[in-house]
């Protein structure tokens, strides 16, 4: 498995002290006193402008990102998570309500309207059986984004954000 690799620089445009890892980082500001611009030599990450992987996310891929605030972030990086690369099948159950209750679907492709597809409203929990997978506010991929790995997630509380609603999903491919 392919490691990824990303650099953080205290300041916008690359510029300032820099930090570099390949691994999954709690809190950023151990090692910077701030993280306002990113270069991601390989493989795909998540930011988050909170410690502990918390607060808004973003999705970064092999690129430069000169400035946090470009990326919709309200305040500077302070964690970061490696996505691992996933070759093979993806496969997740959504479900309408909490604790896996109501309507279920189980997904393996992009789904950019749940509305228009399944008639659902709202997602309130899911179970990721396979792959990684980011859900997304609006329909067609837009606006804030929440990344999920293999595991079950009764209520979107358990991964910090229980204001947002999901609207959308795509599957992180191997591209990364």
């Amino acid at each position: 498995m392919a490691m990824g690799k990303i650099i953080f620089y205290e300041d916008r445009n690359f510029q300032g002290r820099s930090y570099e890892t390949s691994n999954d980082c709690a809190e950023l500001t151990s090692f910077l006193s701030r993280c306002n611009s990113c270069r991601v030599e390989s493989g795909c990450f998540m930011v988050y402008d909170h410690s502990n992987y918390t607060g808004n996310q973003y999705f970064v891929r092999r690129g430069e990102y000169s400035d946090y605030q470009h990326m919709g972030m309200s305040d500077c990086f302070r964690s970061c998570r490696m996505i691992p690369m996933h070759r093979g099948p993806f496969r997740m159950r959504v479900y309408q309500r909490e604790n896996f209750g109501g309507q279920m679907h189980e997904m393996m492709e992009d789904c950019d309207s749940f509305m228009e597809r399944y008639r659902m409203s709202d997602i309130q929990s899911c179970h990721v059986m396979d792959g990684h997978w980011l859900m997304y506010e609006q329909p067609n991929f837009r606006g804030r984004m929440v990344y999920l790995r293999p595991g079950e997630y009764r209520n979107f509380r358990d991964v910090g954000r229980p204001d947002l609603r999901f609207r959308s999903m795509r599957r992180i491919m191997e591209s990364c």
